[in-house]
């Protein structure tokens, strides 16, 4: 053993916590653990452990779980006390570490403290550890906590032919019993036997605590039953454990996972304590709810409260930005994250990548792919999505060849994610390779997977294949999904009698129609020229379905209305509209008083609607000056020439 002046000065370079000292990793973490292997001495585990704290492994738990262990061999257990310490909210990997190194040094009452704050938390010892909590009560002759140790050692291990022979005789009022059982039904993936154990625990009038409560939240999750959640909710708040803040993010957590924003939100504002968990919580609901707007707000708000940001903060607040597509608060949080030594996980890089696609910037989001070490298949995935949406379809084609290249699994999503490129320059031959390598691969089981080769094929010209492939699916595992796909494929090309045949079948199946299905009914009356077919769907989809048409029903119903000269009758559907049409109404209109030289006052106000909507696309100022000439209006057609050279606006070729 060292002196202690000698230990004192072994303390100093880590206090309990770091909270003030940056946190940058630029180095992997797998060097420095081979480096504690080759160390003998106090002193060069010293060294070793400056450099965690220098490049921002101080918080990993395998390191410091490591380190605990080194210094504890050694002899230095106030050491790896103090590690332990230091680290926020350890997890059983580190908790497994210290209470063995206490176990050993006679610490028994110690390490008995550690493993119940492990039960509390849901946290179990390993089969390595189980042992020495063991031999820990059977130094302090604690019998009966021994019998619950060694009972919950056996319900991890399944072996309950031993966990009868333990527990036989253990009173059924032990609150710590009946909590083991909630969670192993949890954990076992039986929720609902998570509640019948919790029905029996009341009849033996246990009073539940916040980890009966906490565990129940879980399994409430499980089931998706937020009328459970709620009823949880109310125990809560009869048992007075509302203040606890466990209890409370377990609550936010139930509430934000079923989707209940409004109850979630509510609790968050209640909350009497709020840490960073409890704002990932919120934030993370609302980015993935479809509210980035909200998510960032509260980003703001967290940041003006003194809450520091981490990782978990930061992968929803990027979605979330993606969404918007904010391109300066796409940067501060990329400053932020590499600042803060966040940029160690390949998710961060992940939702980076597709941040900075979505907001245009392709060349930002390929830096980025080319700096990640560690590419998962959602890292390629990514790119290959962000070329696509860039309409660079043969990188993406490209990019994908090199992923199979390097070695990489390609999983059914990056299959999706190439197929539209395949479908962009017509290549058949590539969709028909993915295809097969779907299923040599047997990834060809997902609907997903399925629905999206048969939209390929039907855009590639091969319709027979894309109905060989909704044929061979069988009809239980067909979903609205599978159904729309087929009838738009078949609108698309015409062919409006399998389109309501489908549509039939559809319905007497049992899968409800949505608006994608009756958008795609409406296409294959354009393409056909069924007035009185769309005048039916529009209608069925209304008292049938009680949906309300959107701009492109209405849109479709426009066209198809112009298209057999029925002007008159577009005009009037649109202006009983229920909202404010848009561009995808007023073209059809405008096309259609083209098509039928009808130059008159309705021509001109729709061409005027266009220009006034989308200021920047050229076709519609030609369109309008070739209205204005048709009506003679030459002063219009001169105001309309002289603004587009003026404004240096070109028309798109091939686009009218």
């Amino acid at each position: 053993m060292l002196k202690t002046s000698r230990s004192l000065n072994l303390l100093q370079p880590f206090p309990l916590k770091f909270k003030n000292f940056p946190t940058i990793q630029t180095q992997p973490f797998s060097s420095f653990s081979s480096l504690l292997d080759l160390c003998t001495k106090p002193q060069l585990i010293q060294q070793v452990h400056a450099r965690f704290i220098l490049h921002g492994l101080h918080q990993n738990p395998l390191l410091s779980s490591k380190l605990i262990d080194c210094y504890a061999n050694l002899g230095h257990l106030n050491l790896s006390q103090q590690i332990f310490a230091s680290i926020n909210d350890p997890d059983s990997v580190v908790r497994n570490a210290i209470l063995r190194s206490l176990s050993k040094f006679g610490e028994s009452k110690k390490a008995l403290l550690v493993y119940q704050e492990m039960v509390m938390k849901c946290m179990y010892p390993d089969e390595c550890t189980y042992p020495f909590v063991l031999n820990s009560c059977s130094h302090l002759s604690d019998v009966e906590y021994g019998k619950k140790c060694l009972s919950a050692m056996y319900r991890r291990c399944g072996d309950f032919g031993n966990l009868q022979e333990v527990v036989e005789g253990e009173a059924v009022n032990d609150l710590g019993y009946w909590n083991s059982l909630i969670f192993e039904a949890y954990q076992n993936g039986n929720a609902e036997e998570s509640f019948g154990v919790f029905k029996r625990m009341r009849m033996e009038r246990t009073k539940p605590d916040s980890v009966t409560v906490i565990n129940l939240l879980r399994s409430t999750v499980v089931l998706k039953s937020l009328k459970a959640g709620k009823v949880i909710h109310c125990l809560v708040v009869v048992g007075y454990l509302f203040e606890n803040l466990s209890v409370n993010t377990a609550l936010l957590s139930m509430y934000s996972k079923l989707g209940s924003l409004e109850h979630a939100r509510l609790l968050f504002e209640k909350m009497p304590e709020r840490d960073c968990v409890v704002w990932n919580i919120m934030i993370s609901a609302y980015s993935q709810n479809g509210y980035p707007k909200e998510s960032m707000e509260l980003l703001i708000q967290m940041s003006r409260c003194g809450v520091r940001a981490d990782l978990f903060t930061s992968i929803p607040a990027i979605s979330s930005i993606a969404e918007l597509k904010c391109l300066e608060w796409g940067k501060q949080m990329h400053a932020h994250v590499i600042r803060n030594g966040l940029d160690y996980q390949v998710s961060v890089h992940n939702s980076l990548i597709d941040m900075y696609c979505k907001s245009n910037q392709l060349e930002a989001a390929q830096k980025v792919f080319v700096s990640v070490k560690d590419k998962t298949v959602v890292s390629w995935s990514s790119m290959i999505k962000g070329y696509i949406s860039h309409e660079r379809s043969h990188d993406a084609l490209s990019l994908f060849n090199n992923m199979k290249l390097e070695g990489f699994k390609v999983d059914s999503v990056t299959i999706i994610n190439v197929l539209p490129a395949c479908m962009n320059i017509g290549a058949l031959e590539q969709v028909k390779y993915l295809h097969g390598f779907s299923v040599k691969s047997s990834l060809n089981s997902t609907s997903s997977l399925n629905s999206a080769l048969l939209i390929s094929y039907a855009k590639c010209g091969c319709i027979d294949m894309a109905r060989k492939l909704f044929d061979e699916e069988e009809l239980d595992f067909k979903d609205v999904i599978t159904w729309n796909s087929m009838i738009s494929a078949y609108s698309k090309h015409g062919e409006w009698p399998q389109c309501f045949e489908l549509y039939n079948k559809m319905k007497e199946s049992g899968v409800k129609a949505d608006g994608v299905t009756f958008l795609g009914l409406l296409t294959a009356c354009v393409n056909s020229g069924l007035v009185r077919k769309g005048w039916e769907c529009l209608k069925e989809m209304r008292e049938s379905f009680s949906y309300q048409p959107n701009q492109e029903h209405y849109g479709c119903m426009v066209d198809l209305l112009g298209l057999a000269g029925r002007i008159s009758e577009a005009e009037e559907l649109i202006r009983t509209m229920p909202f404010k049409p848009d561009a995808r109404v007023w073209g059809p209109l405008l096309s259609a008083c083209k098509m039928h030289s009808e130059t008159g006052v309705v021509a001109v106000f729709a061409a005027e609607k266009l220009v006034s909507m989308e200021p920047k696309n050229a076709g519609n100022y030609i369109l309008l000056s070739n209205i204005y000439a048709a009506a003679g209006k030459w002063d219009g057609v001169a105001k309309m020439r002289s603004f587009l050279r003026d404004s240096g606006l070109k028309k798109t070729p091939g686009c009218s």
